[in-house]
């Protein structure tokens, strides 16, 4: 048993320490390697938390147009409708401009057509909320085209200092271009990482964006029928949850004989 320990304890201390860890390669690159990585890691918080906050307020206003279908165009007028829509959102904002138009309009005195200034009036409103979500994007794009970039500065760096090494040396040994191009690689891999999980955050940010300008578009057109029609023409709704429940019981009741 001693000698099994004695061993061990040779075979320990006889190992040789590791000089090509991460750290070291870190701090072999010196404040250049540091400086990279620092950049490195606020791009990759900030398109993470560009994610999860416009991931956020996608689901909120997605989640928002369902009571537009339920309790919007149940109303008797635009101003009930939209007095039911929660406030600062995008479908209230959308109302409310519609019937803000509709009242400048008919304070005007030429003979502009009611429809043209309706639908650019909503064309604004859409303008604007689509300009709120798109808000970020462009952090979320510039990442994932310069960090691959970013990561070959270090790697040129690298492989710069491994050339260099090995010009004070004299010889390639194993020792003076390890820890160099192990810097340069770990510099590669750091920009891949950072770079791909933006550009794929960006794609599904920009599908779910245009998704809510479709349902945007989409309620714009219905408020320009229903104020164009002086409320005569207005979306086909389903009954509502307190109706459907009533009429439920009714319909399952078998018939009694006479």
């Amino acid at each position: 048993m001693i000698i099994e320990l004695l061993t061990a304890a040779a075979a320990e201390e006889a190992a040789p320490e590791n000089k090509f860890g991460f750290w070291e390669a870190m701090e072999q690159g010196g404040p250049v390697a540091w400086f990279i990585l620092a950049v490195m890691v606020i791009m990759s918080v900030g398109s993470f938390y560009i994610l999860i906050t416009k991931l956020l307020e996608q689901r909120k206003i997605m989640n928002q147009y369902k009571g537009v279908r339920q309790s919007f165009w149940r109303a008797g007028s635009l101003k009930e409708g939209a007095a039911k829509l929660e406030k600062n959102s995008a479908w209230r904002q959308l109302a409310d401009d519609a019937l803000k138009a509709s009242e400048d309009h008919g304070k005007m005195t030429d003979s502009r057509e009611a429809h043209d200034y309706l639908h650019g009036s909503l064309q604004s409103s859409e303008d604007s909320i689509n300009a709120k979500l798109a808000g970020g994007l462009p952090f979320l794009a510039s990442v994932g085209a310069t960090a691959p970039f970013i990561g070959l500065l270090g790697t040129v760096i690298g492989i710069y200092r491994a050339l260099i090494n090995i010009g004070i040396a004299g010889s390639a040994s194993i020792d003076k271009v390890a820890g160099p191009v192990g810097e340069a690689l770990i510099m590669t891999a750091i920009g891949l990482f950072v770079a791909v999980p933006a550009v794929l955050a960006f794609n599904w940010l920009q599908s779910r964006n245009r998704r809510i300008a479709e349902l945007m578009n989409g309620f714009s057109t219905d408020l320009l029928a229903y104020m164009g029609s002086n409320g005569a023409i207005k979306p086909a709704v389903g009954a509502a949850p307190a109706a459907k429940a009533a009429a439920r019981p009714a319909a399952a009741a078998p018939a009694r004989k006479a």
